[in-house]
């Protein structure tokens, strides 16, 4: 059971990874004049901050994944009591395969404005926001060990990635973008 849920974990990873850098890719190499309007009107002041958290968010996610990947995921930990390993693939898949969609739809919407799209929009970043959160509240829920090292590196990795997704994605990018 064990090895196939590393695979599963691993497999969402690769592919929701590729997904994600993917989608940034192609948006950013094709979409070369809206480029710039993906700020929305952010205050300049606070761009630096921003890119500084999307690295500190990305350099946490590597210390978080490790220590499901190899601290929870051999010792059997329990999420809640009762959910098995299987809870940390869910919350994987949801905020990659939200994470996938962010750029694709704002694009979209930056070409032609709609309230679906906005709503999906919303939607993703939402999504992507709840899933990094429940990530940190289900490693405190679990009956993993605490005193660790990479217990607490995965919590310090979590950190800026939940401010990245839940507070300056899902919460204060939105409030700047214009919708006309």
């Amino acid at each position: 059971m064990t090895d196939r849920l590393r695979i599963l974990f691993l497999i969402v990873n690769v592919v929701g990874g590729i997904a994600v850098l993917g989608s940034y890719a192609h948006g950013l190499l094709t979409e070369l004049a809206l480029r710039p309007k993906l700020w929305g009107g952010v205050p300049e002041a606070w761009q630096p901050l921003y890119t500084v958290n999307m690295f500190l968010a990305a350099g946490g996610y590597f210390f978080f994944t490790t220590h499901f990947l190899m601290r929870s995921l051999p010792s059997g930990t329990l999420f809640f009591n009762r959910l098995g390993f299987e809870w940390i693939i869910f919350l994987y898949a949801a905020f990659l395969i939200s994470s996938a969609l962010w750029m694709p739809l704002t694009f979209a919407m930056l070409k032609a404005p709609s309230d679906g799209t906005w709503l999906a929009i919303r939607s993703v970043l939402t999504v992507t926001g709840i899933a990094s959160v429940t990530l940190l509240v289900s490693l405190f829920a679990s009956n993993g060990e605490r005193g660790e090292w990479l217990f607490w590196a995965a919590v310090t990795g979590l950190a800026p990635f939940i401010i990245q997704t839940a507070i300056l994605d899902a919460i204060l990018w939105p409030r700047y973008f214009p919708l006309n």
